[in-house]
């Protein structure tokens, strides 16, 4: 794999080797480390943080819980719902879970953070959620505000840490807190190359949360896990990830979610190709679909032309130390109507208008990474204190 010199210096920078290896022995996530956190919660009532991703081998940790012995009385579900995964951005409605009883309390309807009255009598929070490792993916949003709101209640947070499949690098422009947002809520790059449990700690230390306050806060670590491991997700993160590529190319590909292009959603290849009626035919085509996970996407039923990223996993493309610009700026250079090109939540997705300024005015993929150079080299030394693998 061919490397510019500059993405060789951020690697250094970073500690990050080449390439993903599989572990000696399988990676174990926090939360099949019941022994770990045992103590915390015995005797206590906890509130869970959880969606489909939430399991202990092939259980769900909620059922594992209540199995044990553990008394949850309340779980709080992210963007996509708790069991059942709804369409991104839409409305969660509070309920109750048809398997335990338990109460549900959305943090994707009416509110993204628990209120007092949501956590009254709880004595720890337990947040188990499968993240992707990047800025826009909303699960570390939830997470500032589960924390926000434990801290503010005096109630414990404990994170079940789980392996980022990105997390074999670091790359991206550093958000601008201007243009801070539920999908870019912290001064991060795009791909912070993380975990959930490393990134919760990087928001206590920091101070980020609302005036400062501080969670009490404990993570449960994955074993045999490091940040060069490839791990492979038992189980998609969200209704449009649906498989290790879709995984690998959505750092990438989700900037076409703040144009007027489509990115595959309403089919079975969601963030693994992109294309519009706007752009030649290069001999490959999709038309979206209404369908489970993606009701109305963008350019329902329009055939589109483009390019196919199916592959990418196969032919080597991915896993890749580095975003790839290339494509949404080949989709620019290509669109015949500029001024249709960019919608308004480009500059939500960047973290800003630079990114969309500089491939307006023609700045090549390299040219615009060296200007993340500086940012991401400041971030190298705060996310190092926070690393808990190597």
């Amino acid at each position: 794999m061919k490397k510019s010199v500059l993405v060789v210096l951020l690697m250094a920078a970073f500690g990050i080797q080449v390439s993903c290896n599989r572990p000696v022995e399988p990676t174990v996530p926090g939360a099949w480390q019941i022994d770990k956190y045992r103590e915390f919660i015995t005797g206590k009532p906890v509130a869970v943080v959880a969606n489909q991703t939430s399991m202990v081998g092939t259980t769900h940790l909620v059922d594992t819980l209540k199995r044990s012995g553990f008394d949850v009385r309340a779980i709080f579900a992210p963007e996509h719902g708790f069991r059942d995964m709804a369409d991104a951005g839409h409305h969660i409605e509070d309920g109750k879970d048809a398997s335990t009883g338990i109460p549900i309390i959305s943090l994707y309807g009416g509110h993204f953070k628990p209120l007092p009255e949501d956590l009254e009598g709880i004595s720890a929070v337990l947040f188990d959620i499968q993240d992707v490792g990047v800025r826009f993916y909303t699960y570390i949003s939830t997470l500032h505000y589960v924390m926000e709101a434990c801290a503010e209640n005096k109630v414990e947070c404990i994170v079940l840490d789980r392996p980022n499949p990105n997390g074999f690098y670091v790359d991206g422009n550093i958000l601008d807190t201007a243009h801070r947002s539920f999908v870019g809520m912290h001064p991060v790059p795009i791909v912070h190359g993380m975990t959930i449990g490393e990134y919760a700690q990087m928001i206590n230390g920091e101070g980020w949360l609302k005036d400062g306050v501080r969670c009490s806060l404990t993570v449960i670590p994955c074993r045999n896990y490091t940040h060069q491991t490839y791990y492979e997700l038992p189980v998609r993160p969200s209704p449009n990830l649906p498989n290790q590529n879709s995984v690998y190319l959505y750092p990438s590909t989700c900037f076409f979610e703040g144009t007027t292009l489509s990115l595959g959603r309403g089919t079975s290849f969601p963030f693994q190709v992109y294309g519009s009626p706007k752009l030649p035919d290069s001999g490959f085509s999709f038309t979206p679909e209404s369908v489970s996970g993606a009701r109305n996407p963008p350019l329902l039923g329009q055939l589109c032309h483009g390019t196919d990223l199916r592959n990418a996993l196969a032919d080597g493309i991915v896993p890749a130390p580095e975003l790839n610009l290339g494509w949404v700026i080949d989709a620019w250079n290509k669109y015949p109507d500029k001024d249709d090109f960019f919608t308004p939540y480009f500059d939500v997705l960047s973290g800003g208008p630079v990114i969309r300024e500089q491939i307006v005015s023609g700045m090549s993929a390299n040219e615009i990474r060296e200007t993340w150079l500086k940012g991401l080299e400041s971030f190298a030394r705060i996310r190092e204190k926070y690393l808990l693998y190597p």
